[in-house]
């Protein structure tokens, strides 16, 4: 009997150094997370030894490493990425993920990291499927407004009002001053718009400018803008305007300028403010996730949209969950069923230690062990 004792405590400690090294085996291991041996006694009133009686899985926070691959992400605090594969769903704490042939966020097993999609107006929709990053062109946008911000100087002299239109250029005689910018029409296709500004006779029309639009040195339109005698701007509030800009694109393609944050004062002519709301098509460039988990796509025209947000499970028993090995664990009837969350509400995505009392997810990307 004795001896039997003493065997189980050989078997017994054999088994915490087994569980011990492979801790350590595994310390450099993405997502991995310890176990500890329990143990309890066999049969206490007859004294028949100690026995293994569990390799409890510890799921406490690990360290958090930065990484240059704009697709790791780190857990703090509670919560498991939620992985699909060939019809099977799994859970991970490892964050290291890449892009596949098709565009698929994945793991190195290849599993698809999953998310809430995104509309095409980059409405989160509250739908789960695997988060695919598209290649494909954004559509262009024409432009619909273009918004300046202009002084005119009030010690202008008045200009000739007949000026001198040769190959698209003015003559220096038939304006004060003049900037240019430029809009895009329903092809993404570029073209520059040019306002200059004469200065109108101070006496029969005092505060009173002409705002001539050249589009692409064809003039478009000419509208006279008049100011209050504080240098405020007056009226018109809006000088719609409409061109053709052929290659394909829109006919008639309208859009208004808004000159109503200029003023007329005393003092040299400054450009403030000039923007437009148009862009051309853009192909994608790179990935930005921001603090609540939403995966923006940011693309050569500038723009940016966003395409997904992360989710992350929890489970009643973490410890129920079954490890299926790969940094990887299922669900089981003692884990209960996984509840699904946006990072920042019941469970978190975490990329940044600055950002630690927010257990979000931000930049710049990491890995938690």
């Amino acid at each position: 009997m004795g001896f039997n004792t003493a065997l189980s405590g050989i078997q017994s400690a054999s088994s915490d150094l087994n569980i011990i090294g492979n801790n350590i085996a595994n310390s450099a291991t993405t997502g991995f997370k310890t176990s500890r041996a329990e143990f309890a006694d066999v049969f206490t009133s007859i004294g028949q030894g100690v026995r293994l009686q569990a390799s409890a899985q510890q799921f406490t926070q690990g360290n958090i490493a930065f990484t240059d691959n704009p697709l790791d992400l780190a857990v703090s605090g509670n919560g498991f990425f939620q992985l699909e594969g060939g019809g099977t769903t799994v859970y991970s704490r490892a964050g290291n993920f890449k892009l596949d042939s098709g565009g698929n966020v994945v793991n190195n097993d290849g599993l698809s990291l999953t998310a809430r999609q995104a509309d095409n107006n980059g409405t989160i929709t509250g739908a789960i499927a695997p988060l695919q990053l598209s290649n494909a062109y954004v559509n262009a946008s024409p432009t619909a407004s273009l918004q300046g911000g202009v002084n005119f100087d009030a010690r202008e002299a008045e200009t000739n009002s007949n000026w001198l239109l040769i190959a698209g250029v003015p003559d220096t005689g038939g304006y004060n001053s003049s900037t240019t910018t430029t809009i895009y029409d329903s092809l993404g296709n570029d073209h520059t718009v040019a306002l200059y500004f004469s200065k109108l006779d101070p006496v029969a029309s005092p505060n009173q400018w002409n705002v001539r639009t050249l589009i692409d040195g064809v003039e478009e339109d000419a509208t006279v803008v008049s100011f209050n005698s504080d240098g405020s701007y007056n009226a018109p509030a809006l000088i719609p305007i409409v061109f053709n800009p052929g290659g394909g694109a829109t006919a008639g393609q309208a859009f208004d300028v808004d000159l109503t944050a200029s003023t007329q004062y005393g003092s040299e002519f400054a450009v403030t403010s000039l923007q437009q709301d148009g862009y051309t098509a853009g192909q994608l460039l790179g990935v930005d996730v921001d603090d609540t988990g939403i995966v923006f796509a940011r693309y050569s025209n500038g723009q940016s949209q966003a395409v997904a947000q992360v989710v992350l499970a929890n489970f009643a028993n973490v410890q129920g969950l079954r490890p299926i090995g790969n940094t990887a664990w299922i669900e089981t009837f003692s884990s209960g069923s996984p509840v699904v969350s946006d990072p920042g509400t019941a469970v978190s995505v975490w990329c940044n230690p600055m950002h630690l009392k927010n257990l979000t997810l931000t930049l710049p990307h990491s890995w938690s062990t």
